[in-house]
């Protein structure tokens, strides 16, 4: 039997735990900020529609979660120490219903697999139980009392614990936090995360993702100023391995992908509700590219695993990335993979993927 990986997240020490009111879902405000963008670009440039868009959403619930870019007409600097809310909320009864989970393989070209090798029972894709988590994730995110704009911050990156599979129909209860307020030499950083527990309490799953805010500089409560030259260090310059495969991503990519997740952010949707959030515009999500490069995986079934995935560049859509997977061994004899999706013209990184067994 496996060791439990020590690093699965837990919540710390003088968190409150708090049950949401009411049933827990993306915030609408994704859905409305797209739509009024698109309408107001059906007939003018994206610079007209922006410049139409931006004082409705500034005025309304959207306002708040825009980037600091967008959020006034001026410069804007954040004043006083930034501090996380030091709360978790718990959301019971989460369950992958069959044809949901059927609709997200498919969008993503995941298999699905066996509770266990023979069994009529199907475990739920790794990729598709962080959508399940993600809307508790983003009630986190989208509190009042939350510092950062939510639309403006860029994801940097995912580790996730898959200690044990999550039978399709099965219920877990979601807890999720935010935690690791940080500087960074581009805006400021922090950790979403997220745990699917059982009825028992055990932990089946547990995910990070790393978010940046960027252009957000500010003094964080009880984190001393740091040197200018205390900075995180720069990327090694990316070499392209011998491509594998190669992905063609259509204009709807985003849509596709948001009707699975539930993720409905403007930036994914279209080229005009890109544009009028300050995107050159629509990109895929990252947890698509992630979610469709583990598929690519050879984690066998019962095995617990950890998968991380670091973003570079955003993959604009439409595209075609070229694609390498590393496997090493299969089967009984699988321990590691590495999934590396890159932009083969321009010759830039998308998406580096690893996996290990726990």
């Amino acid at each position: 039997m496996s060791t439990v990986d020590p690093t699965v997240p837990s919540v710390s020490e003088g968190y409150e735990r708090t049950r949401p009111s009411g049933t827990v879902k993306l915030p609408a405000l994704y859905a409305s900020a797209g739509a009024r963008a698109a309408t107001s670009v059906a007939g003018g440039a994206a610079s007209s529609a922006s410049r139409k868009v931006l004082p409705a959403l500034r005025n309304s619930p959207v306002g708040r979660v825009l980037p600091a870019s967008l959020r006034s007409s001026g410069p804007e600097k954040v004043s006083g120490a930034l501090e996380l809310p030091r709360v978790a909320h718990v959301v019971d009864g989460l369950s992958a219903d069959a044809e949901w989970h059927e609709n997200f393989c498919r969008v993503v070209h995941a298999s699905p697999r066996p509770m266990a090798p023979g069994a009529a029972e199907a475990a739920v894709f790794s990729g598709a139980l962080h959508s399940l988590a993600f809307p508790v994730a983003m009630s986190v995110l989208t509190r009042k009392d939350f510092p950062l704009p939510v639309l403006g911050m860029v994801h940097l990156s995912n580790t996730v614990h898959h200690v044990t599979d999550v039978a399709v129909g099965e219920r877990v209860t979601a807890t999720a936090w935010t935690e690791n307020l940080r500087s960074h030499r581009s805006g400021t950083m922090l950790d979403a995360v997220v745990t699917l527990t059982r009825e028992d309490g055990t932990v089946a799953w547990a995910g990070r993702s790393t978010y940046l805010a960027k252009g957000v500089h500010t003094a964080i409560a009880g984190e001393q100023p740091r040197p200018e030259q205390d900075v995180a260090p720069e990327r090694a310059p990316f070499e392209a391995p011998l491509p594998t495969g190669q992905w063609s991503l259509g204009a709807g990519t985003g849509r596709d992908y948001a009707a699975v997740s539930g993720d409905y952010n403007p930036i994914h949707l279209s080229d005009p509700s890109a544009r009028a959030l300050g995107m050159k515009g629509a990109i895929a999500h990252g947890m698509y590219t992630a979610s469709r490069a583990l598929a690519l995986t050879g984690v066998p079934a019962e095995v617990p695993f950890t998968w991380s995935v670091e973003f570079a560049t955003p993959v604009r859509l439409p595209a075609t990335v070229a694609v390498a997977v590393d496997d090493d061994g299969r089967g009984a004899h699988w321990s590691t993979s590495r999934v590396q999706v890159w932009d083969p013209k321009r010759g830039r990184p998308h998406a580096d993927l690893r996996v290990s067994a726990l």
